[in-house]
C-alpha cells in the first residue's frame, strides 16, 4: 500500500521527498523480518527503524481495519490498471503521465497502440530508442505476470548454477523460493549464493552466455533475463549467513512466519541473517543449525508449506522423504511403436546413462488413434522386439507394457490374454471426459491386470482443468486393490498433484511416477516426479518405482 501510494503521488507529480518517504515506508516494511502484527501487538512499531509517528499510525490503521485513509485518498481517480503500468521497465511516471495527459493512456492496450501508431514517439523528450525499450518492457512485463512452470524453470535455474559452478569466489550456491520447493509453478527464478566478493559474482553472474539483458547489477543483487525472455535473479550473502539466508529465501512465508513465531516465544530472534539470542548469533552458517537451534530436526524444502511439517518435526514424525537416487525405474515411456520420436533400444541406453535400472514402454493401445495407438498384433511384435533389446542391454532392463484406454463403459481397450503377458499394464481415460470417469477408473481398477491408473485427474496445468471425477472414491478404490495411482511427470500436468499425492498416501495408496516420455530428452522429467513425491510426503515403500525389476514384473493384485 506505501508502494501504492508513492506510485500515485509521483504520477500525480508530488513533491519527491514526499514520494521517497513512502517508497521508504514501503521499503522497511519488505524488509521486515518479523511479523509486524506481533510487532504492533508488543508495543514495538516505532521502534523499528525508520518507522515515523505518521507512518505507525497509518500502519495501526490498516491493522486495526483493513483499510488507509491516505491510500484511498492519493489513488482517487487513478485506475488501478495505470498504477500497475509503472512496473514496466523503462517506462518513468513522468512519461506514463504525459501520455496519460496528451495521448488518453489509461491502460496497456492503450499505451500498446499509441506505440503502433508512432504518437507516442511524438511526445517531448521520447524518440525511437526509448519507446523501443518501452516496448520491451511490456513484453517483460506480460511474461512476468504469468507464472513459469517447474519443467521450465528448473532447467535455467541448474544451468546458471553450472556457469557460475566453476567461480572461485562462490563458495555456496543454490536455487531458492518456491522453485527450491519443487513448487509445479514458480514466480520468480531465484539464485542465492555465498561468498566474501559479492560483487565479483555478481559480475560472473551478468557474464554469463545466456544472459541477452542485464536488469540490475550491483555488489550483492543482479538480475538478467537469459535468452531474451527469463528472469534470473541472484542474491549473494555472507558464507557465515547462508544457511539462515537460504532458510528465509526458500520460504514459504507461512512455514517461516510460524518459525518466527517459534523463535519469538523461546526468547530468540530469527530472520535472514540468522538466529540471535540478543545480540549474538547463535546459529546462520547452515540450514541445519537453524532448525537445530529452534529444537527441530532439518525440515526438507519441499516440505515447507506450513501444511504440518513443524508439528511433524516437534513430534520426530518427519517422513525419510524418497530420494531421487531411490527411483531406479521409470513405468511410463512411450517409444517410436506409437506416438513416441524414438526407439526402444536408444531409450534403453538413455535411460541407462541416467542411472536408471529398467524403463517400462507403455505405449497406447489401438483405440487411441490420433497417438498412433497399437493392436495386438503389433504389441505382440514390440513385445518379441524387447526380448531381443533386453538380451543387448543387460543388466538394464526393458519392461513390457502397454498405457492402455480405459474405453466408456470402463472395460479395457485390449483382451485380457494379451495383457496377461505384459510386466506390467498400466491404464488411463483418454477420451469421454465428463462420461462416467469415476465409474470407469474403478472398474479398470477392479480388473487385476491393471497396477496403475495414469494422470488420474487429466488435468493440463497450462489450459485444461481435468475429469469430472470423483477423487476420493478412485483413491478409496485404489487402496482397497492395490492399484498404484500415477505421478505423471510431464511438466505440464504433474498429475496428481502434491495435496492429492498426500492425501491419497494417507489412506494406504502406492504410487508409480512416469515421466510419459516420448523421446530421450524428457526422460530426466523423473526429477519433477520425485519433486511431488516429496511434496507429498512419500517415502520409499510408497513407490513401485523403488523395486526391482523383478519385483515390479511379479507383481500380483
Amino acid at each position: 500500500m506505501f508502494d501504492r501510494i508513492a506510485d500515485a503521488l509521483e504520477l500525480k507529480g508530488e513533491a519527491i521527498f514526499r514520494v521517497n518517504a513512502y517508497r521508504r515506508a514501503a521499503r522497511i516494511m519488505r524488509d521486515l523480518t518479523e511479523d509486524v502484527e506481533q510487532v504492533r501487538s508488543e508495543g514495538r512499531l516505532l521502534d523499528i527503524p525508520g518507522v515515523g509517528e505518521g507512518t505507525g499510525k497509518k500502519i495501526e490503521e490498516y491493522l486495526n481495519t483493513g483499510e488507509m485513509r491516505k491510500y484511498a485518498e492519493v489513488t482517487r481517480g487513478i485506475n488501478e490498471e495505470l498504477l500497475d503500468m509503472l512496473s514496466i521497465q523503462g517506462l518513468g511516471p513522468k512519461t506514463l503521465k504525459l501520455a496519460h495527459d496528451s495521448l488518453g493512456v489509461n491502460g496497456l492496450e492503450d499505451l500498446k497502440k499509441v506505440i503502433e501508431d508512432g504518437t507516442l514517439q511524438e511526445l517531448p523528450r521520447m524518440g525511437v530508442k526509448k519507446v523501443e525499450n518501452i516496448r520491451r518492457g511490456i513484453e517483460l512485463f506480460e511474461r512476468s505476470k504469468g507464472r513459469i512452470p517447474l519443467g521450465v524453470a528448473l532447467p535455467i535455474a541448474e544451468r546458471v548454477m553450472e556457469a557460475l559452478s566453476g567461480e572461485r569466489s562462490v563458495k555456496h550456491m543454490s536455487a531458492a523460493g518456491s522453485l527450491r520447493r519443487m513448487v509445479e509453478t514458480v514466480g520468480d527464478i531465484d539464485i542465492l549464493a555465498a561468498g566474501s566478493r559479492g560483487g565479483e559474482i555478481i559480475e560472473a553472474f551478468t557474464r554469463m552466455p545466456s544472459v541477452t539483458d542485464v536488469l540490475a547489477a550491483g555488489d550483492t543483487r543482479g538480475s538478467v533475463l537469459i535468452d531474451g525472455e527469463t528472469q534470473v535473479d541472484m542474491r549473494v550473502v555472507k558464507t557465515s549467513e547462508y544457511g539462515a539466508a537460504l532458510q528465509y529465501f526458500t520460504g514459504s512465508k507461512a512455514h517461516n512466519v510460524k518459525l518466527r513465531g517459534m523463535a519469538g516465544t523461546m526468547g530468540m530472534k530469527l530472520s535472514e541473517y540468522g538466529v540471535f539470542r540478543g545480540e549474538k548469533r547463535i546459529a546462520g552458517k547452515t540450514e541445519e543449525d537453524v532448525y537445530r537451534a529452534l529444537g527441530l530436526p532439518f525440515i526438507p524444502p519441499e516440505l515447507r508449506e506450513d501444511r504440518g511439517e513443524i508439528e511433524a518435526a516437534q513430534e520426530n514424525r518427519l517422513p525419510d522423504l524418497v530420494l531421487f537416487e531411490d527411483v531406479v525405474g521409470d513405468l511410463h515411456v512411450h517409444s517410436n511403436y506409437s506416438d513416441g520420436a524414438d526407439s526402444i533400444e536408444k531409450l534403453a541406453q538413455a535411460a541407462a546413462s541416467s542411472g536408471l535400472e529398467y524403463i517400462a514402454i507403455c505405449d497406447h493401445s489401438k483405440s487411441a488413434q490420433y497417438a498412433g495407438g497399437i493392436d495386438e498384433g503389433v504389441l505382440r511384435s514390440q513385445m518379441e522386439e524387447i526380448e531381443r533389446i533386453n538380451r543387448k542391454v543387460r543388466p538394464f532392463r526393458v519392461l513390457k507394457g502397454i498405457e492402455v484406454d480405459i474405453l466408456k463403459d470402463g472395460t479395457l481397450d485390449l483382451a485380457d490374454e494379451i495383457l496377461d503377458q505384459l510386466d506390467i499394464v498400466v491404464a488411463s481415460v483418454h477420451m469421454g471426459f465428463r462420461q462416467n470417469v469415476t465409474g470407469r477408473m474403478v472398474r479398470a481398477m477392479e480388473n487385476p491386470r491393471v497396477k496403475v491408473i495414469c494422470h488420474p485427474t487429466g488435468r493440463l496445468i497450462s489450459r485444461r482443468e481435468g475429469y469430472d471425477v470423483d477423487l476420493d472414491t478412485v483413491m478409496e478404490t485404489a487402496a482397497s486393490t492395490g492399484t498404484a495411482l500415477e505421478i505423471n511427470a510431464y511438466f505440464d500436468r504433474l498429475d496428481l498433484n502434491d495435496v492429492n499425492v498426500k492425501k491419497a498416501r494417507d489412506m494406504g495408496v502406492l504410487f508409480s511416477i512416469g515421466t510419459d516420455s516420448h523421446s530421450v530428452e524428457t526422460l530426466w522429467y523423473r526429477a519433477l516426479g520425485v519433486g511431488v513425491a516429496r511434496r507429498g510426503w512419500l517415502r520409499k515403500k510408497d513407490l513401485l518405482n523403488c523395486l526391482s525389476a523383478d519385483q515390479v514384473a511379479s507383481l500380483r493384485k
